[in-house]
């Protein structure tokens, strides 16, 4: 989206005479801002304000809702699948291009845990996000008007896998917002629920630092919540999650963040991977070896051409460091890229990315968090004002920053709303009764012969 932003500025006069077309294939109309995720879970942020319309930003481009099944870089070709394709069965299209900007991102990594795709849920889309805060409130409700103490117990037990940004974040913010709706609760207390964070390095949050680290531990224990490093998760068949230290929780909620890998579209193309399966780029992001082909974000990677510190850049040491597949360098990317782009299209000359450490930030609930800052450390609420500062100034269009920055306001004015929307997952149940005078069928139907 960035990149078809300032490509759709920088090339403003090419569009209006119909000289160059950009075209934007992605499956969803929007792109989701994932730092604000979190909040949006806590019920501090409208999931709405978490996106960005596409269709309204990329005025000037032609938007594609639909996934690139595979790309043909000899041929230059994409094929895509559309929402439109099962229904007009015509297949997948053929999309020809001139330029091709492959930027898919990730998608979670995950392990063959037992149990895992039956009962874990990630923590990478808005749609996820908001089934965890509905799910959260519904177990609280479960335990409410349960008389079977395994059930209370187990509707009360939640199961973090990943101790990086999104799970931290995530547990820190929904924790905060469960120990305050315990109050509304006439048979729960704050203390009755379990929160458990499983990380299998000896380290949380590595881009805050060790010493941040270490703080974020000390207050996520200072509120109880169980910290176990060096620990995997093991299997959580039949809702226990077992861990690799011994330990077994009945839970009904485990939420996976243990990494991210690369989309699965790169490897269906003809362009040259690495062995973790990302694109090889060079400095300027062109993808190596091609000519028309350029690569940023997670899917790319690009050489750390300035040997920032580890926490913005990953390999051997030294040479062949590449930079970290974060936000931070997605988006500063974009802008390079885009140029780049232009440039080439021009006959100009091309720029090297490279990038300057800003530091990096998380939030550990309402008003706490860590940050390491241009070699400053900060804790506690100046590090949380300096997390919700960066990432509002960095959310795109002043639109989203006006609506972002009311509702804090508003939060800050009144209680917060301890509201579970779990029906909006399954909206035509209530109909489905009243239509045919029983429950709906669970799972899909079964299939005549």
């Amino acid at each position: 989206m960035y990149t078809a932003l300032r490509l759709q500025r920088k090339l403003k006069a090419e569009l209006k005479s119909g000289a160059v077309r950009i075209t934007v294939v992605t499956p969803d109309p929007y792109m989701t801002y994932q730092p604000f995720l979190p909040e949006a879970a806590a019920g501090n942020i409208s999931p709405r304000h978490v996106v960005v319309p596409l269709r309204r930003v990329l005025d000037q481009c032609h938007i594609v809702i639909g996934e690139a099944d595979s790309v043909d870089h000899t041929k230059r070709t994409a094929t895509v699948t559309t929402l439109a394709s099962p229904e007009d069965g015509t297949g997948a299209i053929q999309l020809a291009y001139d330029e091709l900007v492959i930027a898919p991102g990730s998608i979670s990594r995950t392990l063959p845990v037992p149990g895992l795709a039956d009962y874990a849920i990630g923590f990478k889309t808005v749609e996820e996000a908001i089934g965890l805060r509905n799910h959260v409130i519904e177990q609280m409700d479960i335990a409410s008007s349960t008389r079977d103490p395994a059930i209370r117990d187990a509707a009360l037990t939640f199961v973090f896998v990943g101790g990086g940004y999104a799970g931290v974040e995530a547990l820190a913010e929904l924790e905060d917002m469960a120990r305050y709706t315990a109050r509304y609760y006439h048979n729960i207390r704050p203390e009755d629920l379990k929160w458990i964070l499983v990380e299998a390095s000896g380290r949380i949050l590595p881009e805050v630092g060790e010493e941040m680290g270490r703080y974020a531990i000390r207050e996520l224990r200072a509120r109880n919540i169980d910290v176990r490093l060096e620990t995997r998760l093991d299997s959580c068949e039949n809702r226990v999650a077992v861990l690799s230290d011994g330990a077994r929780f009945p839970t009904r909620t485990v939420v996976w963040t243990a990494g991210v890998k690369p989309a699965p579209i790169l490897a269906a193309t003809d362009l040259p991977l690495n062995e973790r399966g990302r694109l090889k780029c060079t400095a300027q992001l062109r993808v190596e070896g091609t000519e028309h082909a350029w690569a940023a974000g997670d899917a790319a990677a690009v050489p750390d051409v300035t040997a920032g510190g580890p926490s913005q850049a990953f390999g051997t040491g030294g040479e062949g460091k590449e930079c970290a597949p974060n936000a931070q360098h997605a988006v500063r990317q974009a802008k390079v890229l885009a140029e780049n782009v232009a440039a080439s299209l021009r006959g100009g000359e091309l720029k090297e990315y490279r990038h300057k450490y800003a530091g990096s930030v998380a939030s550990l609930g309402l008003h706490k968090g860590v940050a390491h800052v241009y070699g400053r450390k900060l804790k506690g609420y100046p590090a949380w004002f300096m997390h919700r500062a960066y990432h509002l100034s960095r959310v795109p269009t002043f639109n989203r920053k006006a609506r972002v920055l009311a509702e804090w306001t508003l939060a800050g004015l009144f209680k917060r709303e301890i509201v579970s929307l779990g029906s909006l997952e399954h909206p035509r149940a209530e109909f489905e009764i009243a239509a045919g005078g029983g429950p709906p069928a669970k799972g899909p139907a079964p299939q005549e012969n």
